[in-house]
């Protein structure tokens, strides 16, 4: 599993301009079963993905075809971890540690 957080780069002027292609790309994403949850980071300078069911490459590949990165309005920091306990409701995403 994958946490992605951005940071924006920009003003939030040219972040707001390429918005709703970012909010498609990510519908996009979640339909193909790559993302689980996303949203603002409080305060607003940035955002958390998390995603899952995919490994690092194709996790790169995904955020380079993200509109914000695709206008440069934000940078990516990809954090992978394990998720070998998780709620109820998330156990279809709980993963065994590599052996």
């Amino acid at each position: 599993m994958f946490v992605l957080e951005l940071t924006y780069t920009a003003p939030l002027e040219r972040v707001d301009a390429v918005l709703e292609e970012h909010v498609a790309w990510l519908q996009q994403q979640y339909a193909a079963g790559h993302f689980i949850a996303a949203g603002r980071k409080v305060p607003r300078d940035g955002g958390v993905i998390l995603a899952a069911g995919v490994d690092r490459a194709a996790v790169e590949g995904i955020v380079a075809q993200d509109p914000f990165t695709l206008a440069g309005v934000c940078e990516y920091r990809i954090t992978e971890f394990v998720a070998t306990t998780t709620a109820p409701a998330l156990e279809a995403y709980r993963e065994q540690l590599p052996t």
